[in-house]
């Protein structure tokens, strides 16, 4: 067992403690060996990803934030120019508010991820009605989806359906999705709630023909866009805060592809005596 282990350990074979021994006790030994040894393999794993994760962050904070502060240190130096007129001096003003904005609401997201992910992150779960919330946030992106030519077709169950959540978070949660579907999706958007079994689920749909083919699990990946160029005026973090959420309320938070469509569904646990 000795000279196994060691060679286990020095990277001479990935075989483990073969535990087909003579000697029930010292079988139990190499079995918790053997777990004690695969726990810290993936241990490293897992430090590994959070190490290349974090690199992936910083390069597309750096990035993210890079981007525009070189602009408004450029418009400022054209407003610090003698010769430009009073309308061209408004529409540098214009343009430095709107990438301060721009540079805000990075900043805000990216604490935000950094709090919600944090284990103390504070939540108040509680018996909720979604139906009733929903459909006042769905009212809410009805301006946003015009605008953007979207037709949603909402299906909600007659009675409130009810779940353990925190009413913030579920807000937060839902908002995020339909601010997601809201920007990239076109024609068409289904939602619906519906109540299964032992849970309560929110499905949104939406054609996406530029995620054919894609690993839509990378959209929860902080910082993952499809397309960084046509995410100029986003984080790009509204679904990884979304996903974070549903986890600290005990849900999930999934996404697949059927065919050319999209499909986000949260699941939360349904409240007792649904």
């Amino acid at each position: 067992m000795t000279e196994q282990l060691r060679s286990y350990n020095e990277g001479v074979t990935g075989k483990k403690i073969d535990v087909a021994l003579f000697d029930p006790k010292l079988e139990a030994l190499a079995g918790q060996i053997n777990r004690q040894s695969h726990f810290i393999v993936e241990a490293e794993a897992h430090r590994r990803r959070i190490e290349n994760e974090f690199r992936q962050a910083a390069a597309n904070i750096s990035h993210d934030i890079r981007t525009p502060l070189t602009s408004i240190f450029g418009y400022i130096q054209l407003l610090e120019a003698e010769n430009i007129t009073p309308e061209e001096k408004l529409e540098y003003i214009a343009v430095v508010k709107n990438r301060t904005k721009r540079l805000q609401s990075l900043l805000n997201d990216f604490f935000e991820l950094s709090v919600i992910e944090s284990p103390d992150y504070p939540l108040t779960t509680e018996k909720l009605g979604l139906t009733a919330l929903i459909s006042d946030i769905v009212v809410e992106f009805y301006d946003a989806f015009n605008e953007r030519g979207i037709t949603p077709d909402i299906r909600l169950p007659e009675g409130n359906a009810s779940v353990y959540a925190d009413e913030s978070a579920v807000r937060r949660v839902v908002e995020n999705l339909l601010a997601n579907t809201a920007k990239y999706a076109s024609g068409q958007v289904d939602i619906r709630l519906e109540q299964q079994q032992e849970t309560v689920d929110l499905t949104i749909i939406n054609d996406a023909k530029e995620l054919a083919g894609s690993d839509v699990n990378l959209l929860f990946d902080r910082f993952y866009t499809a397309d960084r160029a046509r995410s100029a005026q986003t984080s790009g973090l509204g679904l990884p805060i979304a996903k974070s959420l549903m986890n600290n309320m005990g849900g999930t938070l999934t996404a697949e592809l059927d065919g050319d469509k999209l499909m986000l569904v949260c699941r939360w646990k349904k409240a007792k005596g649904q």
